[in-house]
């Protein structure tokens, strides 16, 4: 029997600590077959974590950041649910590593639509081949892999992009706690592919996702030039803007 509980699935533990302390009240006040059923389902995921933060009235400029977030979650989350759903595209060796990681996706989506409420935006079409040009990302592993990687890189360099605009806002943490999850789901798949765990210059071994890697190759920082290898371009993630990732994921969304 299955007892994993969607706050299993969650990486960041301080969102856990979070949650778990709005739950044990919530048992504390009486309603402990409640609490416990909720806490098996996102939506009660959504439900603790928008209570646990408090955000009532959320900024525009904060909503557009994290409405934005939630269109790239929307994405990843239903980009793994049909890769898992595929029989015969993922090895069982390699299984447990998107299964996991397809659950992060989906609780993050959970919980940017529960502190957005109202005001997050629907589940845009998906074209998961981005109209022809991963035509067999659900058919081919290698291609799956290459794609999962681009997405999780793309995602991490996203909220790298917008953590500006989020800073003062409660939110700001949270949104950089999925950041960092979003890395070791990029490392990871990196792993699978054979790869260093980090991106190394602009990587082109896909030429189709060479926009995700668009500029990683600088090597200068706050305005120190630093020494053209690998190293120096390793060590720093670059973020995105909002139009380039716009750029990179408008034809994965029909």
């Amino acid at each position: 029997m299955n007892t994993q509980t969607i706050l299993d699935t969650i990486e960041d533990p301080e969102l856990v600590a979070r949650i778990v302390s709005r739950r044990d009240m919530l048992r504390r006040g009486g309603s402990l077959s409640a609490a416990i059923a909720a806490a098996s389902v996102p939506a009660a995921l959504a439900f603790m974590a928008k209570d646990a933060f408090a955000q009532g009235t959320l900024p525009q400029a904060v909503i557009d950041v994290l409405n934005f977030a939630l269109t790239l979650e929307y994405l990843e989350a239903d980009f793994y649910v049909q890769g898992l759903a595929t029989s015969g595209l993922i090895p069982a060796a390699d299984m447990p590593v998107f299964q996991q990681i397809s659950n992060h996706e989906t609780a993050h989506v959970a919980l940017l639509q529960s502190v957005l409420g109202t005001a997050a935006v629907a589940k845009p079409p998906i074209d998961l081949t981005a109209k022809g040009a991963f035509a067999d990302v659900l058919t081919n592993y290698t291609t799956y892999q290459a794609v999962a990687q681009g997405f999780e890189d793309t995602g991490v360099r996203a909220y790298k992009g917008q953590a500006g605009n989020l800073i003062g806002s409660s939110v700001l943490q949270t949104a950089l706690q999925i950041h960092s999850v979003e890395a070791r789901h990029a490392a990871e798949i990196r792993r699978l592919r054979g790869q260093k765990g980090w991106i190394t210059q602009a990587q082109t071994d896909v030429s189709a996702l060479a926009a995700t890697y668009a500029g990683e190759d600088n090597h200068v920082q706050l305005g120190i030039t630093l020494a053209a290898s690998d190293a120096a371009t390793e060590a720093f993630d670059e973020p995105l803007t909002k139009n380039e990732v716009l750029a990179i994921v408008t034809p994965f969304i029909t």
